[in-house]
Formats: structure tokens, C-alpha cells, sequence
């Protein structure tokens, strides 16, 4: 990911400057001129610009509209320098409070999202009237720039990085399904990839919303749906969701069975390793396709458990025929983890079903 400085540098606020003095000449941009960005995150950077801006074109909504759209008549007016106008529109429509100014920031939004996405720009004004907006976004859906359509999907996400979450779009999972539902077969894969992200977003959630959508897609799947609903899914995958397994072909383990699951101890350091192993069988008459992960569960402060899931192996086994399982998993010290001494356990699950569980002691 680029530096901050690469991405909004002082060189960037001059070309900005250059465009708007061009489309504004009567205006001075005295703040946008003294901005200096030195020292400053991306966020501070875009709110510093963004502020500038709002200072250097006082009035109403329309006034700060008429600038933007005669600066996109210049095709240099594009890149990083986009994300603060685009901020600074949607902050206008929103003190201008009018539905009009609303509905015109919008258009303004997909108007300058080819030159760099506004899916940041739109979410204030989602969190402001979800409902309004939302018909309007979900037009978008139709339009012939690969960049709008994305910016319904992306701009809607639940869960956008770097983004503020919309709680209006938290309170209500689903509501975007709409888009997702006209945008899954979109010709553009950079707009069926945004697609994916908005329904792993949503996975999170609501998993049997996303569940029946995906359902739904896989009904006539062409390739590129297929593998946008794998990549939708991977989160329920990951956390061996039964319906999301059979979607992808990993029916319940119906005939598996686990034999020898055993840990190699039963206490174990921070820092240390804990292997197991065991035998799955197909006991079964027919091939079964099979998602196999374990899953620890571990202590928290409070004493209760909370399971991660790891990957194991994904196979195809014969009728009658047998899987060893052997992994050792390690409880070094990563950043990104606490250990908790105490009670933990070790289960093993194939297609989100669990065989087998054993129960272990983390020590300090």
C-alpha cells in the first residue's frame, strides 16, 4: 500500500490548487494554499484538504458543485487529489440539508469516482438518509462505467476498509442484498470483486442471508460466479459454516468417522507446540468430498472459550478408504493474540461437523 505521502503529498495539493484556481479564478484558495501535510496520517490529510477547501468556497451546496464539475472538464483534475473534493461535497450537501442538495451530491459522487473512487465520500451521506439514498445507488447498478456500478457495491460496504462504518447499514443487514443481487453477473471483474468483498462483509453478520443469496447465484453459475461466491464465502469456509460448505460441494459427513484423535500432550507452555492426529474413514458407498479443519478453542480473561479455525486438508476420499491426520500447532507469542493460561481445548471438524474434541491445560 503506498505511503500517505504518495498518495496526498504537498505536490498533489498544488495540483489541486492549479485545477480549481483554473475552473474558480476569481477565487484565491487562500486556506488550500497554506495547507502544509508534513507529519500528518492519510485521514488528517484528507480532512486538512477537505476543511481548506470547504473555507475557500463559502455558500451553498450549488456554488461548490459549479467549481467541481468545470474542474472535471480537465482531465489532469484526477487521482489522490479526488478524495478531499469528493469529502467536501458530501459535507456540503449535508450542511445544506436540502433533499436537492442530497440527490445532487450523488450524482456529483458518480460523476468523480472514474477519476478516483468516492466510496468513502458517500458514506456520510448513507448514514445521514439510508433510504434515500439507496434507490439512487441502486440505479447505478445499470450504469455503463465499470466505476459507478463498483461504487454501489464498494461505497455500501459494511465493513470498507479504512472507512467510517455506516451504522445505518450495520442496523440493517441486508438491506444492500438489492445491489449485490443486480451486480453479481456484472461483465467487469473489478466490479464482481467488490461483489465478493460486500458479501464476505455481510457474511459476518447475517450468515443465512448470505447463504440464500449465494444459493441463489449458484443456481446457473457461469465461471466467474462461481468463484465470485467462493470468495464471497470465504469467511463462513474459514469458520466451517455447514451451508456455505454445501454450496461449494461439501455436503454434511454423513459415513466419516474419526478414529485415534489423540493430543500428543495434555499440558502445554506459551511458547510451546501441541501436536494431534487421528484417522478419518469413509465408512460410507460413495467418494465424499471433504473440508477438514481443527479448531481451538481458546481461554479468555474472563474464563469463558473462544474457537479459531485453522486449516487442515481439503480431500476426496474413496469409499472405504482412510485419512491420517497429523499438525502440530504452535502457541508462540504473536502480536496479535493473548494467552490465557488455563482450560483450553482442541476439536476437529470435517465439513463444519465436529468428530472429535479433546480438552488440554495452557500453562504459563
Amino acid at each position: 500500500m503506498p505511503l500517505a505521502d504518495e498518495m496526498l503529498s504537498d505536490r498533489v495539493v498544488a495540483n489541486l490548487l492549479t485545477a480549481l484556481a483554473a475552473a474558480a479564478p476569481r477565487c484565491g484558495f487562500d486556506e488550500l494554499r497554506r495547507v502544509r501535510l508534513g507529519g500528518l496520517g492519510l485521514r488528517q490529510r484528507t480532512d486538512a484538504v477537505r476543511d481548506a477547501l470547504l473555507a475557500d468556497l463559502p455558500g451553498g451546496y450549488r456554488e461548490l458543485e459549479e467549481v467541481v464539475r468545470t474542474a472535471l472538464g480537465d482531465d489532469s483534475f484526477t487521482g489522490w487529489l479526488i478524495w478531499p473534493v469528493s469529502e467536501a461535497a458530501s459535507a456540503r450537501a449535508l450542511e445544506d440539508g436540502s433533499p436537492a442538495a442530497f440527490d445532487a451530491a450523488l450524482d456529483l459522487l458518480a460523476a468523480v469516482t472514474p477519476r478516483l473512487t468516492a466510496e468513502f465520500a458517500i458514506r456520510p451521506l448513507l448514514d445521514a438518509d439510508l433510504d434515500r439514498a439507496l434507490p439512487r445507488v441502486l440505479a447505478w447498478t445499470t450504469h455503463p462505467s465499470e466505476h459507478v456500478r463498483r461504487l454501489a457495491s464498494e461505497g455500501t460496504r459494511p465493513l470498507l476498509p479504512w472507512a467510517r462504518r455506516v451504522g445505518a447499514v450495520l442496523a440493517r443487514p441486508g438491506v444492500t442484498l438489492p445491489i449485490l443481487d443486480a451486480l453479481h453477473r456484472d461483465p467487469s471483474a473489478y466490479v464482481r470483486r467488490s461483489v465478493a468483498s460486500h458479501l464476505n462483509d455481510l457474511s459476518r453478520a447475517r450468515p443465512d442471508l448470505v447463504v440464500e443469496a449465494a444459493g441463489r447465484w449458484s443456481a446457473a453459475a457461469d465461471k466467474p460466479t462461481a468463484r465470485l461466491v467462493r470468495h464471497g464465502l470465504r469467511t463462513l469456509i474459514k469458520q466451517g459454516d455447514p451451508g456455505a460448505l454445501a454450496l461449494l460441494g461439501f455436503a454434511p459427513p454423513v459415513g466419516i468417522t474419526l478414529a485415534d484423535f489423540a493430543l500428543s500432550a495434555g499440558l502445554v507452555a506459551v511458547g510451546g507446540e501441541l501436536g494431534f492426529s487421528g484417522v478419518l474413514h469413509n465408512t460410507g458407498d460413495a467418494p465424499a468430498n471433504l473440508v477438514v479443519d481443527y479448531v481451538v478453542h481458546h481461554r479468555k480473561a474472563n474464563g469463558t472459550t473462544t474457537p479459531k479455525v485453522f486449516k487442515l486438508t481439503t480431500k476426496t476420499l474413496a469409499p472405504g478408504a482412510a485419512l491420517p491426520l497429523e499438525r502440530t500447532h504452535s502457541f508462540r507469542l504473536i502480536t496479535t493474540r493473548v494467552y490465557h493460561p488455563g482450560p483450553h481445548s482442541l476439536e476437529l471438524q470435517v465439513n463444519g461437523t465436529s468428530l472429535g474434541k479433546a480438552d488440554f491445560e495452557l500453562m504459563p
